[in-house]
């Protein structure tokens, strides 16, 4: 659930990413920071007047607990495609308070099997091909989608063709982003 902008003294020193060009810098302990997403397990924060993300991995940094899923019992040995679908609902564009499905991100997802391995295949574009954050959102893609039981592969492609525009969006994501 989003959260109303909440200012917190960071507890350790955490990497961050810049948003939107997706620059590291290091965020030091004892600042002040202003939390302004917390979805999906990211946070994304304002440190001396630029927007950053950090990972669920540092949540700890900012006194927040670490993002976990629960997922119910698979049958054993395969992949539950609700799951992988709940994994990518749990990925935000750091910008945008809303998941990457809805957003109308994820071009394609399949799951597949090579020999005992499952692999999950997606191809995802960005809002804009030249997006700085492109990297960081595809690894939230492979590291939450890797959490899915019996999942033993993840592999994201990003795709530009079709270029991605607001009719792919839900109609969850118009509401919430005053599109309706």
């Amino acid at each position: 659930m989003a959260l109303e902008r909440e200012v917190v003294l960071t507890k350790r020193p955490c990497t961050a990413r810049l948003v939107p060009d997706g620059t590291e810098i290091e965020v030091p302990a004892d600042v002040f920071v202003t939390i302004t997403q917390a979805l999906g397990g990211s946070f994304t924060i304002v440190y001396n007047g630029n927007m950053a993300r950090i990972e669920a991995k540092d949540a700890d940094a900012l006194g927040k607990s670490l993002f976990d899923f629960e997922f119910s019992e698979p049958v054993e040995g395969e992949v539950s495609e609700a799951h992988v679908w709940d994994a990518l609902g749990a990925v935000y564009d750091p910008e945008i308070p809303v998941n990457i499905v809805d957003l109308g991100l994820i071009y394609r997802m399949e799951i597949c099997q090579d020999g005992d391995e499952n692999i999950v295949e997606i191809d995802m574009t960005l809002t804009a091909p030249g997006c700085g954050m492109g990297p960081v959102i595809a690894d939230d893609v492979k590291s939450k989608v890797s959490m899915v039981p019996n999942v033993d592969r993840v592999e994201v492609k990003m795709i530009f063709d079709p270029p991605w525009d607001n009719d792919r969006m839900s109609e969850v994501a118009k509401l919430e982003l005053g599109m309706l």
